[in-house]
């Protein structure tokens, strides 16, 4: 832990997800791909606001569901830290899924299909997979 945060956040005016929420998932995300692991820093609630221009009510929310759900911890003074990952034995099977995705992405962009296309064809797959798992 280097007091250096390692994630910066960005929000999705037309994902139809509330700031704070968008915050606390890439929070979760983070922790999920190893990106954030127990002791490192996120970035001050005044970074977040400037970065976002965001109300620091916002932020300080998703910072207190965080805490509320034992993943990070404020240190008056100091910042607000990580205090678990969710790493799971998935890890490993990241990387050539990721590989596989990559190319999955080019040959979409090759068809064509812009970025919202490819996310509207992405999440109905995810949801109709999901459906027939479930």
């Amino acid at each position: 832990m280097n007091g250096v945060p390692v994630i910066e956040f960005s929000l999705d005016a037309r994902s139809g997800v509330s700031p704070y929420l968008q915050v606390v998932h890439q929070v979760r995300r983070a922790m999920r791909l190893g990106l954030l692991v127990e002791g490192d820093q996120l970035p001050t609630v005044k970074d977040v606001v400037a970065t976002l221009a965001i109300n620091p009510n916002t932020v300080l929310k998703a910072y207190r569901e965080l805490e509320r759900e034992g993943l990070v911890a404020a240190r008056p003074g100091v910042g607000t830290f990580a205090t678990r990952t969710l790493v799971d034995s998935s890890l490993a099977a990241h990387e050539p899924l990721r590989r596989d995705l990559a190319r999955w992405l080019t040959k979409a962009r090759s068809a064509g299909l812009d970025e919202e296309s490819i996310e509207a064809l992405f999440t109905s797959t995810f949801r109709a997979v999901n459906e027939e798992i479930a």
